[in-house]
C-alpha cells in the first residue's frame, strides 16, 4: 500500500523533531509538549475498565485526580476547588475520569497558573519602577529609570509627563501611575 506524503519539505517520519498537538490539545489551547506532560501524569494512574473499553488511554479513578494534578505541579488550591474539579471531570459520579475530561481540567489549571505568573511579572516590573514602594509611579521614578538606562539625554520631562498622562488616562501628572494602570499599559503594548 503506498504511503501518503506530507506537504512539500516535510517528512512523515517521527525523526523530524517537534510533535504535533492533537485536535483535543488545540481545542484546549495546549502545545504538544503540554499535552504529552498531561498524558504522562494521567497514565501514572490509568487503568483499563470494561465500562470504558473504547477509551484507548484508559481511565483514572476520581480519587486519583488530585494526585495526578499534583504530579503535574497543578495541585488544587483548596478543598472547594478540588470539589469543583471533580464535579467537572466526573459529573455523573461514576468514580472514573476519561483522559479527555482530565486534560480539559488540567489545561484550565495550567492556563490559570500562567495568568498568575504573568500578574507576578507585571507586579515585579512595577516594583522596579517604584523601587519596591506601593506606588504610584511618579515623574521622579521615570527620570531615575531613564538615567539608569542612560536615556536621560534623549528623554525630556515633557515626554515623561505625557507617558504618565497616557498611562493614567489623563488624571494628571501628580496622580502618577497605579499598578492597575501599569498592568493595562503592559497589556495594550503586548508586553504581558
Amino acid at each position: 500500500m503506498p504511503r501518503r506524503r506530507g506537504p512539500a519539505g516535510s517528512s512523515s517520519g517521527g525523526a523530524s523533531g517537534k510533535a504535533r498537538a492533537s485536535k483535543l490539545a488545540k481545542e484546549n489551547n495546549l502545545s504538544a509538549d503540554e499535552e504529552a506532560e498531561i498524558r504522562e501524569a494521567f497514565r501514572m494512574f490509568a487503568e483499563p475498565n470494561e465500562e470504558y473499553a473504547d477509551e484507548k488511554e484508559g481511565v483514572i479513578r476520581t480519587q486519583d485526580v488530585r494526585q495526578a494534578l499534583v504530579a503535574l505541579g497543578l495541585p488544587p488550591d483548596s478543598p472547594s476547588e478540588l470539589t469543583s474539579i471533580l464535579s467537572a471531570v466526573d459529573p455523573t459520579e461514576t468514580g472514573f475520569v476519561t483522559f479527555e475530561a482530565f486534560l480539559t481540567a488540567a489545561a484550565a489549571k495550567l492556563h490559570a497558573r500562567s495568568q498568575d505568573a504573568l500578574d507576578e511579572e507585571v507586579e515585579a516590573a512595577y516594583r522596579l519602577f517604584t523601587r519596591g514602594s506601593e506606588g504610584p509611579i511618579t515623574l521622579n521614578h521615570l527620570r531615575r529609570v531613564a538615567r539608569e538606562l542612560k536615556e536621560d539625554g534623549n528623554v525630556t520631562d515633557d515626554l515623561l509627563r505625557d507617558m504618565i498622562q497616557e498611562a493614567n488616562g489623563g488624571e494628571g501628572i501628580h496622580a502618577g501611575v497605579s499598578l492597575e494602570q501599569f498592568r493595562d499599559v503592559m497589556r495594550r503594548a503586548g508586553v504581558f
